[in-house]
């Protein structure tokens, strides 16, 4: 009897034990399950909120291996396409929202999240204030829209002696972009957009001239304009420019391992310079001589270095000035239009109304409505409105392509739910 009571000791400690094991692995591993999904709970970090320091690289005091991140991943499954899609690496798109520029960011990242094929992940660069709302907005998006992305935001940081003088060249926080490379160092490929961006075909075309690139290229970007007769750079820039008539960055596909890596010629020393070491000494040679701000460096940079640059056709930039004097995108004539940017605020207010309706019909339309009877057919009948308007004249090639994206958003919601 002895023997059996001693066994049953034994056993009752042990499972006590074991209990308490487990009780605390669960505890140390800081996930909570709530919402939609497994939300992380990320340690907190000295001068953030709910953030991780960047430990991927060597913890040096460089103020980009400062910067505070967030990053939420969106993890409900969305059938086996999905998650053989996972599988693959998924494609990096950044944005910068400062200032009140929340709903049009949001907006941009509606477009491409709906018409793109793979996985994205977003990463998006704001003032601190407004990483709540980001959070808030993506909370309330259908589960079958958030299982395509992941994104991480990001504080808006420069380097600190010159903090002050980057976020105001051109407009708030415009110039974070040149710091992509220097703040996202484990990211080897990024597409940069404007938050005035509408995209309308998928983000993978857009991907895919990676593959074009040859040897020497490291970055992309569409042609500031296609007419010379009215483009800006060759008649009024007081600094190098690239090409005939500039280079537009609002829309700007990258290979970061590149930049990083490359020495770039210069006018201002015989050696080739380092990225980080180049863009400093750039803005105080030129600042009282640039009216863009960033894109202005950019282009004085691939003047230097025009082997460096592929040029991507005017139908994945297309601007206002590629039709308020008439149309004059010879791609997007062919093929129609790609990717709409809407700079000079033409999203709010009444200038280009051709603009200002695919806007409003993206922004406005309900992720689970049928795409041909919700988004194209009110587009088209508020396109037919502004036909007073040059723009409005070729409101055709806004939609030629847009068919097929919103088949495929058809596709995508009918498999996904």
């Amino acid at each position: 009897m002895r023997r059996y009571i001693r066994a049953l000791l034994l056993c009752t400690v042990f499972a006590v034990f074991s209990g308490l094991y487990v009780y605390s692995k669960l505890f140390d591993s800081d996930v909570s399950v709530g919402g939609r999904g497994a939300k992380m709970i990320l340690p907190r970090v000295p001068g953030g909120r709910r953030g991780v320091a960047d430990k991927s690289g060597p913890q040096s005091p460089h103020w980009y291996n400062r910067y505070i991140m967030r990053q939420r991943g969106q993890m409900e499954a969305g059938g086996s396409a999905l998650s053989e899609s996972r599988l693959e690496p998924p494609m990096h798109l950044a944005v910068v929202a400062c200032g009140e520029r929340l709903e049009e960011t949001l907006t941009m990242i509606k477009s491409a999240v709906l018409f793109s094929i793979k996985h994205l992940h977003l990463h998006i660069f704001a003032e601190d204030q407004l990483h709540a709302s980001f959070n808030e907005a993506f909370e309330s998006w259908p589960g079958f829209i958030c299982s395509r992305f992941n994104y991480t935001t990001y504080s808006i940081s420069f380097p600190s002696e010159n903090a002050a003088e980057w976020k105001k060249l051109f407009k708030p926080c415009a110039s974070q972009r040149l710091f992509l490379p220097l703040i996202l160092k484990d990211i080897d490929a990024i597409i940069y957009v404007d938050s005035d961006i509408l995209f309308l075909q998928p983000v993978d075309r857009l991907w895919a001239f990676l593959s074009q690139f040859n040897s020497s290229q490291l970055a992309a970007m569409a042609p500031e304009h296609e007419e010379p007769r009215i483009a800006w750079y060759n008649r009024f820039a007081r600094h190098p420019f690239y090409g005939r008539t500039g280079i537009n960055s609002g829309v700007m596909l990258m290979n970061m391992t590149r930049m990083r890596n490359m020495f770039f010629k210069n006018d201002m020393t015989s050696a080739g310079l380092r990225w980080e070491e180049l863009l400093m000494p750039l803005l105080q040679k030129y600042k009282l001589n640039i009216t863009w701000g960033d894109q202005d460096l950019l282009n004085i940079i691939f003047h230097h270095n025009p082997e460096c640059l592929l040029e991507f056709p005017c139908q994945w930039n297309y601007r206002p000035d590629h039709c308020i004097y008439g149309s004059n995108c010879a791609s997007a004539e062919k093929d129609g239009v790609y990717i709409l940017h809407g700079n000079r605020g033409v999203y709010h207010d009444q200038k280009q109304p051709a603009f200002r309706a695919v806007y409003e019909g993206i922004r406005k339309y309900p992720f689970s409505a049928d795409p041909v009877t919700s988004l194209l057919a009110p587009l088209e009948e508020e396109l037919l409105k502004t036909t007073h308007t040059y723009c409005g004249k070729s409101y055709a090639l806004l939609t030629k392509t847009l068919a097929h994206s919103l088949e495929n958003i058809h596709k995508k919601n009918s498999g996904g739910r």
